[in-house]
């Protein structure tokens, strides 16, 4: 069973990643503080590359990435993923977020991871998850940690160090 195309949380509402979300997606790849800690700012042609290879995740396993509201709110708060990564040559299911810095601090990535885990889990019955992080983000290591993830490993992601968190 594939995750749903969407999902509520007590506070948010994600939605399955369209094409109708390419300029939402190129405007959190150049905003400075959501990239910070996801390899820098993004060109057009590198968010190009990164949309069409997380819609072909979509369509060849049923889940992927979500754009993220507040409820009741139409302003995009973030984004949310579930998704296969290759880690050390082995394959592994990845948890992530990213929140636009105004809703920081709300415990909103800590809720999404929780729900994402928690689905990942108990209806796929995947019997672990991953988080990657930078060594010194603390803050979502502490978010990796409150949605049942514990501290692995160092390991090189995309020519840097990352910090491996892996479901306990």
């Amino acid at each position: 069973m594939p995750f749903p195309d969407s999902f509520t949380t007590a506070r948010l509402v994600a939605e399955r990643l369209t094409r109708d979300h390419f300029d939402e997606v190129l405007r959190m790849h150049r905003d400075p503080e959501v990239m910070a800690s996801l390899g820098g700012i993004r060109d057009e042609q590198q968010t190009e590359t990164y949309f069409v290879k997380n819609l072909k995740h979509w369509d060849e396993y049923g889940f992927g990435l979500w754009i993220v509201r507040q409820r009741r709110e139409d302003e995009i708060a973030g984004r949310a993923v579930l998704r296969h990564l290759i880690v050390d040559g082995v394959d592994e299911i990845e948890v992530g977020y990213a929140f636009y810095a105004a809703y920081w601090g709300r415990g909103l990535a800590t809720e999404l991871a929780i729900a994402c885990v928690a689905f990942g889990k108990n209806e796929l019955g995947w019997s672990t998850i991953v988080g990657v992080t930078s060594p010194t983000n603390f803050k979502s290591q502490r978010v990796l940690q409150k949605a049942g993830l514990a501290y692995e490993r160092e390991f090189m992601h995309e020519g840097h160090v990352a910090s491996l968190f892996r479901t306990t």
